[in-house]
């Protein structure tokens, strides 16, 4: 029996692999049942959690607590969003609003990126010895310090592009406070929340925990507050002192400064320095997809109809994103440990799957859709709670509001779910990691998803008030009959 032949087992079957550090697949005995020659037996540790044995209720217990904590942030971002762009700098630098579904998702970008990765290097043994784990650890944050610097220069031009192309003057001290600003936030932001990206997989590691279960959460329930924060006071900062001609090139030019010191970091991991090479078209293109939804964002903020839409964007495109780079991850780690790059398991086959089997069959990664699916209604009427409670006048509040705001939520992570499954698949099948292609494309992709949905949920309730005549907005009807 060869290799391919002996990883087509589904994993109820056989029970979960003894570890695919070793690069090394177990033989098959004459009687086709797998055996692993005893210098490969590793007993004491397991080098992974047994995903083909959790069930429902273990996969709930251990999103749901982090996923609660992520809402939590995302609701200080969008309570945060709806403060800063009164801000001066926000007000008078327009394309700034444009930048922010970018820059804070890069998050999807770069930070569940990484830890998708070491989610998956944990489970699979790569990072119990010391000495190999302080090479992976270093040679990943030094990669996302570079990205880091790359992705927020580009995510600056394309604001400004839209900007122009939307019928915006082009000032240039403005566009040097937005550069500046992006590549100052993007850099500190990648530092701060990779570090705690690292902390957390070794924790859970440690604690016998899934982190492909809790570290994406916690990513998404920082990674919005720190991101719109250093945006917010590196921006504002810039724009006080935008006469100061050559301050902004100077600080630009001192930070990118590091990044070939990074890239002679990350050299010495040799997946990490495939990523550096190939791995740029997922992180730049899910960048300019969040970028139209920025664009949405700034076109929609400042109108009536939309008021407090603000609030709920960084929730509806956090819990989005929160939601499918746990799934994606889970799918990656999956395959990871029961295949080969190129290779699907035969119960895998389709490149597309049936929605069905997606979110009703008996899989391990359908039983977590289903968590994941059922975690969204609850979730966002816990978001919405806390908003309504800490803003009160500046949210609709009617039932109608709130049926099409959860019904919005529902579609967006439904779409998301389903297109994990798929790139997944796709991505695995062209023989890439799926932890480094599909998290940028499925998060940026929720950013427009959730701010076009959302945009249209506010509309919706504002053309209904308007025609049972409860928008206090509108005109009265013309003349007395």
């Amino acid at each position: 029996m060869d290799g391919t032949e002996t990883r087509q087992r589904r994993p109820e079957e056989l029970g979960l692999l003894h570890g695919l550090s070793t690069g090394r697949l177990p033989e098959a005995s004459e009687d086709g049942l797998l055996s692993v020659p005893e210098s490969q037996r590793v007993a004491p540790k397991p080098l992974g959690p047994e995903l083909s044995r959790e069930t429902t209720l273990s996969i709930g217990l251990q999103v749901t607590v982090p996923f609660l904590f992520a809402g939590l942030g995302l609701s200080g971002a969008g309570i945060l969003l709806n403060y800063f762009q009164h801000w001066p700098v926000f007000t008078e630098v327009k394309d700034l609003l444009t930048l922010v579904p970018p820059l804070v998702g890069l998050k999807g970008n770069l930070e569940m990126t990484l830890a998708s990765r070491l989610s998956t290097a944990a489970n699979t043994g790569q990072i119990d010895d010391p000495q190999e784990q302080h090479r992976v650890i270093s040679s990943n944050l030094a990669l996302i310090q570079v990205q880091a610097t790359v992705v927020g220069l580009l995510a600056a031009v394309a604001a400004l592009l839209l900007g122009a192309a939307s019928g915006q003057e082009l000032d240039v001290v403005e566009a040097e406070v937005l550069c500046a600003s992006s590549v100052i936030t993007a850099l500190l932001a990648a530092c701060a929340l990779g570090m705690l990206m690292v902390c957390i997989v070794i924790g859970a590691r440690k604690l016998g925990v899934n982190p492909d279960n809790i570290a994406t959460p916690i990513a998404a329930s920082l990674g919005d507050l720190i991101t719109l924060s250093l945006l917010a006071f590196v921006s504002s900062f810039f724009h006080k002192h935008r006469d100061s001609r050559y301050l902004m090139p100077l600080v630009c030019v001192s930070f990118t400064a590091l990044t070939p010191m990074c890239i002679l970091v990350a050299k010495q991991n040799p997946p990490v320095v495939k990523i550096l090479k190939f791995g740029w078209f997922p992180i730049v293109l899910a960048m300019l997809v969040s970028s139209f939804g920025g664009l949405i964002l700034n076109k929609t903020i400042s109108k009536q109809q939309f008021r407090g839409m603000a609030i709920f964007a960084p929730i509806i495109c956090g819990v989005g994103g929160n939601l499918v780079a746990i799934q994606t991850s889970r799918i990656s780690t999956y395959l990871h440990l029961w295949s080969t790059p190129g290779v699907l398991p035969l119960w895998m086959k389709k490149c597309w799957p049936n929605p069905r089997s997606t979110f009703c069959s008996s899989e391990i990664n359908s039983t977590s859709a289903r968590v994941l699916l059922f975690l969204v209604v609850p979730g966002h009427l816990i978001f919405f709670s806390i908003i309504h409670l800490v803003e009160g006048q500046s949210v609709p509040d009617d039932k109608t509001f709130v049926g099409l705001y959860l019904l919005a939520g529902l579609v967006q992570v439904t779409i998301l779910l389903y297109l994990a499954e798929a790139t997944v698949r796709l991505t695995w099948n062209q023989a890439l990691d799926p932890d480094d292609h599909c998290i940028p494309y499925l998060t940026g992709l929720g950013d427009l998803l959730g701010t076009s949905l959302l945009a249209l949920c506010f509309l919706a309730h504002w053309l209904l008030r308007s025609e049972t005549g409860l928008d206090g907005t509108s005109e009265p009807a013309s003349g007395p009959s």
